[in-house]
């Protein structure tokens, strides 16, 4: 479990440690999609937007297989796969999309967009337009320029990937905490769109607790003295606070269940000598957590993070007056996933959501994944749901 505690961060930071066999290897690429411009849900303009997409499986002549993967918050559009066949590990969600796998690429056309300010806007493997990309106007990084941008923003650019392949309609949407966001934002912003809609580790809405949560995750990038105030492109970035925050967010997304078996395998006690002796010194558990941080904030970029926490502090299924108003233009029949051990998006959020659907005569259902990850348990975990998926796919 080390292993995959190395590879991600974040609200999940997690990816499948089971490779599949060579001759079984999902294969993608990654496709770069563009528009002049873009118009936000704010009413802000982004000039030469770009953003990456891959895909699996083919698309049928009626073009009406198509499963939509959204993201989660440290994510991209690598849900499922490798680009190579020597790669370390597939993409996140590999354990349940692919050859005759609960979201079946032998059926189904899956396509997943990386989001407008993605976390790992400094991998390669990324295409994203946000603060750290060039404004066509100064020719200089945006900063804070770039402009706030929302979950249903980020729906509205996969709409027009989606209308750029001649797409018009989605057999489901499927995505995991803040890709269960925008799962349930296109089927109640688009319903005549959506037949299916699963929600995993998710929420309708960013709640008071939530919101003050996510604030949290921003305070250390800001408190950091080489963030400048988001001008730090030219300079040494904010990779403290930026760590900080990372380790904030790991701990939050994970279960005490697992921080303590870790402890066990580090040896952990509460008396240790180094930290007895000195207050500049660590315990072997914070170092644990601060070196996997780290080894994460290279490919990440700062800014991109206080704007994916806004965006997820704004989020209100629809952008209504409230769920309750917001849930009542959903058609698409819906499936929630929370984890019973989630302290991040706890159960009590996706049932708000899968009630205020129930209530108003909507074809929903809700079942919780089991394990000791807590909020993880969406992405490593997710094969034990894989049988429902499928037949939820078929229904």
């Amino acid at each position: 479990m080390a292993r995959i505690f190395l590879l991600c961060c974040a609200l999940l930071l997690a990816l499948p440690a089971v490779t599949a066999a060579a001759e079984e290897v999902l294969l993608t690429s990654k496709e770069r999609f563009s528009m002049p411009s873009y118009t936000t849900v704010g009413g802000r303009t982004i000039k030469s937007l770009q953003v990456g997409w891959e895909s699996y499986g083919k698309l049928n002549q009626a073009k009406d297989n198509v499963i939509l993967i959204t993201h989660y918050f440290s994510a991209n559009s690598h849900a499922a796969g490798k680009y190579h066949p020597d790669d370390a590990a597939p993409g996140y969600w590999d354990a349940i999309i692919g050859p005759g796998k609960a979201i079946d690429t032998d059926q189904y056309f899956v396509i997943s967009v990386d989001s407008l300010a993605n976390l790992n806007a400094n991998d390669p493997n990324v295409i994203t337009t946000g603060p750290a990309s060039i404004n066509p106007d100064t020719g200089k990084p945006y900063g804070l320029d770039f402009p706030v941008v929302t979950i249903k923003d980020f729906v509205n650019v996969q709409k027009a990937v989606l209308e750029s392949l001649g797409i018009s309609k989605l057999h489901a949407v499927i995505g995991p905490s803040m890709g269960s966001m925008q799962a349930l934002e296109w089927a109640a912003s688009y319903p005549d769109w959506v037949q299916r809609m699963i929600s995993v580790i998710g929420t309708g809405d960013s709640d008071a607790w939530t919101t003050a949560a996510l604030e949290q995750w921003a305070i250390p990038i800001r408190l950091d003295k080489n963030w400048q105030d988001g001008n730090y492109y030219d300079s040494e970035p904010p990779v403290d606070g930026l760590a900080a925050a990372l380790m904030l967010i790991t701990q939050q997304a994970l279960h005490p269940l697992y921080f303590n078996q870790q402890g066990e395998k580090l040896n952990y006690h509460p008396l240790e000598t180094g930290p007895l002796s000195s207050i500049r010194k660590s315990h072997s558990i914070v170092t644990w957590l601060t070196n996997r941080a780290r080894s994460r904030a290279e490919k990440m970029d700062a800014n991109h993070l206080l704007y994916l926490v806004r965006a997820c502090q704004l989020f209100l299924a629809g952008n209504g007056d409230s769920l309750a108003q917001t849930m009542q233009s959903v058609k698409a029949k819906t499936l929630f996933l929370p984890a019973s051990n989630d302290l991040l998006l706890m159960p009590y959020m996706a049932q708000k959501a899968h009630e205020a659907l129930q209530k108003r005569g909507k074809d929903s259902r809700y079942e919780e994944l089991s394990g000791s990850l807590g909020h993880f348990d969406g992405v490593v975990s997710i094969k034990q749901k894989a049988d429902a998926i499928e037949a939820f796919l078929k229904y």
